[in-house]
């Protein structure tokens, strides 16, 4: 070992054991899912509670009828965030969420119509949105693909889902 280490590297597949501790506490998982619908969850329960801010909503953003476009994104909102928590048919949960958080982008967000400082706004709203894109993308990945057993380090890489 060269001087001044005192452990050897950690490789590209190996967490630090601070890592691996860390996400092998009871809860973090679905902790980690709560945290990434949770805005979804604020968002459905806030239009069942004002049905009509949530139609006037949708009329304000020219999405026609805009009781359907309401109810749509309840069903959404909430159902997506449900089957997340619940680890079941997150491939179209993760999917109805993000391409609801697209089209809402592109309908609230069209920085590309703005100017200085609002376009900016709105251009760093866009890419944070996308940024919780790519989040839907990666947990369906962690959910269902097939990944190398990691487990010679006594340590899962992946949380197993639920049967």
């Amino acid at each position: 070992m060269p001087a001044g280490r005192s452990s050897p590297p950690v490789s590209a597949l190996e967490q630090p054991r601070w890592v691996r501790s860390l996400f092998g506490l009871p809860g973090v998982w679905l902790l980690i899912r709560l945290a990434l619908v949770s805005a979804y969850l604020i968002g459905g329960i806030a239009k069942v509670s004002d049905f009509p801010a949530a139609v006037a909503e949708q009329a304000k953003f020219g999405l026609s009828p805009p009781q359907v476009w309401a109810v749509l994104a309840i069903i959404i909102e909430l159902g997506g965030s449900a089957l997340i928590l619940f680890q079941r048919f997150v491939w179209l949960a993760a999917g109805g969420l993000a391409v609801l958080t697209v089209i809402a982008s592109l309908v609230a967000e069209p920085f590309w119509t703005m100017q200085g400082h609002a376009r900016t706004v709105a251009m760093n709203g866009m890419f944070e949105h996308l940024g919780l894109v790519a989040a839907f993308a990666l947990l369906t990945w962690i959910v269902t693909a097939d990944v190398p057993d990691t487990r010679r380090s006594g340590h899962r890489f992946l949380p197993k889902s639920s049967p």
